[in-house]
């Protein structure tokens, strides 16, 4: 009798996108309220509020595999939720409205990004790349390693990150508005209202997909490649289109590019601390993915100093490609 588990989860599927669209509702208007009362940019909330409140449940996840220590998904967990964030959430957010991409995001945030994607790739196998070891190795063959060192030096540049962005912050605040102001304690209770639907509907999405997944004689490596990856994104998927469609715009880029950085400094960094990951052909093909994505969202704000819905489209169709290319390897 799978007729009753079925139409269950089918039920639970909807309930959690539901809480997910609710909870992004209250998120966002708790940030954007937070941020109105400290007098600091939107973009800064996304960068740090908003970045690391939609990305715990990559945390959950990574740290989780690290202290069973199997945590090889780690990596591939943050890899791949920085090729989603960057080509589906910017590229569903541009099918909505342009959007706008501050220029303070293209000197300082994009190019931190960028560098500390650089650093993991170096630092985790750089003898395999220099030695040209990783063209002619299988995609499960281990050619490198994320060290103990390298995952503190990533958690120590965050540290430094975060207080670079809380001094900025206050060097330039926000002029006054006349719109009201919400009180701090309502600002916190949306922000925690919003973080809790958002993560117990992210929860039931995955769960109740991953059933439907498997009865539709879906394989597990498949179900992870796509519903599970999907799922650790959600959050950041529904919170940048709710608040692209409020014209919380700082929210959405902030959202997304925090959100990378928390995961390759913050995520990897305590992950490889507790317990050093290993590298695998497939994740430095993975990670020479993202950083091609990441120069090329680059030149696409860079351009125009937005995004457009003609680059929205073309940066989902490269990661349906992606996503092709991952089921075929």
């Amino acid at each position: 009798m799978l007729v009753l588990p079925i139409i269950l989860s089918v039920i639970i599927l909807i309930a959690g996108f539901a809480a997910l669209i609710k909870g992004a509702d209250f998120f966002v208007d708790g940030s954007a309220a937070l941020a109105r009362n400290l007098k600091v940019p939107g973009l800064i909330i996304g960068l740090t509020v908003v970045a690391m409140g939609t990305s715990a449940p990559e945390l959950a996840v990574s740290t989780s595999a690290a202290i069973a220590g199997s945590n090889e998904i780690a990596l591939s967990n943050v890899v791949g939720s920085n090729i989603f964030n960057l080509m589906v959430v910017l590229g569903a957010c541009a099918l909505f409205c342009p959007v706008p991409v501050e220029s303070i995001v293209l000197r300082r945030d994009f190019p931190v990004s960028v560098a500390v994607t650089v650093f993991v790739l170096l630092a985790s196998c750089w003898k395999a790349i220099f030695k040209g070891t990783v063209f002619r190795s299988q995609m499960s063959d281990n050619i490198g390693l994320v060290s103990r060192w390298t995952g503190i030096v990533l958690m120590v540049v965050f540290v430094g990150y975060l207080v670079y962005l809380i001094i900025d912050a206050k060097k330039h605040p926000e002029p006054e508005t006349d719109e009201p102001k919400k009180p701090y304690w309502k600002c916190i209770l949306f922000i925690l209202l919003g973080l809790a639907l958002i993560v117990a509907g992210g929860q039931a999405v995955v769960q109740s997909a991953k059933y439907i997944a498997r009865v539709a004689g879906m394989t597990e490596t498949l179900i992870g490649l796509t519903v599970v990856a999907l799922g650790t994104s959600l959050p950041e998927l529904v919170t940048s289109i709710v608040a692209a469609r409020k014209g919380e715009t700082g929210l959405a880029v902030g959202n997304v590019v925090g959100s990378n950085i928390f995961n390759i400094m913050l995520i990897l960094g305590i992950s490889s601390t507790i317990h050093p990951v290993a590298v695998n052909t497939a994740s430095v093909y993975d990670m020479a993915i993202l950083l091609f994505v990441s120069l090329l969202v680059f030149l696409f704000s860079f351009s125009k100093k937005k995004i457009v819905r003609a680059e929205g489209i073309i940066m989902l169709l490269l990661y349906a490609a992606d996503v092709a290319f991952a089921i075929i390897r």
